[in-house]
């Protein structure tokens, strides 16, 4: 007889809290945090990356300095959002640390996924991006000149979607490689981990309709972010 392997950890929090909303009145408190780490005997990012996923799914909201409640609508995104609302919309507080900013000439790669020639000018904008304090992710993000005339004469925004959202440039379309990796040296040192240590690599191109409005190249620590992806819509 083969014995059915167990629901990962973080899943079993999931489906029990999914079960206790699910009907809830929106609005209505969700288990804590502190409760779930007590009745599962698990780490806190485990019932985190539990309570991440509800909140994608549009089940839970959270609501800084309250709580996690029922939503009262699902939530289905109708458009790519930057790293500053999506942490947002998981109740966590965004910063940014600016550590380049640059005129440069595009390489092959990078002209080719931003439908331009190699040698056009672009902005060159790498950010370390944190979630209430702690080092999320490194990213690179690389825009066409001509979209954006004096971009890197003011000081830099805090979300570039907002940026190009008051410059008419909303990205409607996004397309995310997503692959497994080890960190490098550099990428450890900045990300506050062992070099060695597991990461996402996330490459994005967006798009405004049918302009290419960023390239963006990003490392994630893998304990923490969770990159949820829906697929279909429901009945």
């Amino acid at each position: 007889m083969v014995s059915r392997p167990r629901a990962l950890k973080h899943v079993q929090v999931r489906e029990y809290v999914r079960s206790l909303v699910e009907g809830a009145e929106p609005g209505s408190p969700a288990p804590s945090e502190r409760e779930l780490v007590t009745r599962f005997g698990v780490a806190r990012m485990t019932v985190r990356q539990a309570m991440d996923a509800l909140v994608s799914e549009g089940l839970l909201e959270r609501m800084p300095g309250k709580g996690t409640f029922v939503a009262h609508a699902r939530r289905r995104p109708d458009r790519p959002v930057g790293f500053t609302e999506e942490m947002m919309r998981r109740g966590l507080q965004p910063e940014s640390q600016t550590l380049l900013t640059r005129l440069e000439q595009a390489g092959p790669g990078v002209a080719r996924a931003l439908d331009i020639t190699a040698g056009d000018s672009v902005f060159h904008w790498r950010r370390i991006r944190r979630a209430d304090g702690a080092p999320v992710c490194v990213q690179d993000a690389f825009l066409n000149e001509v979209l954006l005339p004096g971009f890197l004469e003011k000081a830099m925004p805090t979300s570039l979607y907002g940026a190009l959202t008051k410059r008419a440039l909303q990205p409607t379309w996004a397309e995310d490689s997503i692959t497994a990796d080890l960190a490098t040296d550099t990428e450890a040192e900045l990300l506050e981990v062992e070099p060695g240590t597991p990461v996402l690599r996330v490459a994005r191109r967006a798009k405004c309709h049918d302009v290419v409005v960023e390239v963006s190249r990003a490392t994630y620590r893998a304990d923490r972010f969770t990159m949820f992806v829906q697929v279909g819509h429901e009945e």
